[in-house]
């Protein structure tokens, strides 16, 4: 895998979040399968920043496709997206969920407790990354990276292409109540890793 060019997402966030999927984040000495993602577009999305936030729209004015947009959600977690720009419509891809290829006992630092103590059993590498804030803790991201370029180093970047034969399915974004019934989360078929299973209205996609 080779890391994606800015051009990869100077196109619409419903495409960028669907090809996202299979393809890998490198995080440093860390990295992941993308398995899970959702596309927020800057119009008519009742469910993205930029609808209600000044912050968000004057991020998407300032910032290249390919920007990191990280914020803090709800007190709680640090959550990753990139921002999608140039194309037909702008808006942001938030990363859900990944199924890590490298840098595991680092995750398992971050994300447990004293993981090596003993008597404490180790978590399978599906507990890892399966949620947004989970992610984001595993892999040490933060408010710190917030605008950051993603297309500039290989050590912090999308890698890609995804595998041709991996299946795809659309289906109901989660954890929000606004816009909820748009099918714009896209996930693996049949993976484990991902945060949620599919509801009843997933599809192939």
């Amino acid at each position: 895998m080779t890391m994606l060019p800015r051009a990869f997402f100077q196109r619409d966030p419903l495409t960028c979040a669907r090809e996202l999927v299979g393809c890998e984040l490198v995080w440093n000495s860390c990295a992941g399968l993308i398995v899970e993602t959702e596309a927020y577009t800057a119009l008519g999305d009742e469910a993205a920043h930029t609808f209600a936030r000044p912050s968000a729209r004057a991020f998407v004015a300032a910032h290249q496709a390919g920007a990191a947009y990280v914020y803090f959600n709800y007190g709680m977690y640090w959550l990753f997206n990139v921002l999608v720009k140039g194309g037909p419509e702008d808006g942001f891809v938030l990363i859900r969920a990944l199924q890590p290829t490298r840098g595991l006992p680092a995750m398992r630092r971050r994300r447990f407790s004293n993981p090596a103590a003993p008597g404490v059993r180790p978590k399978p590498p599906e507990a890892l990354c399966s949620g947004p804030g989970k992610l984001t803790i595993a892999l040490g991201i933060g408010g710190q990276h917030h605008g950051a370029d993603l297309c500039v180093r290989p050590s912090t970047a999308f890698h890609g292409p995804a595998d041709p034969a991996i299946r795809r399915l659309s289906d109901v974004r989660i954890g929000i109540t606004k816009s909820a019934h748009f099918p714009w989360r896209f996930l693996a078929a049949d993976n484990p890793f991902i945060s949620a299973k599919p509801t009843a209205a997933a599809a192939g996609c």
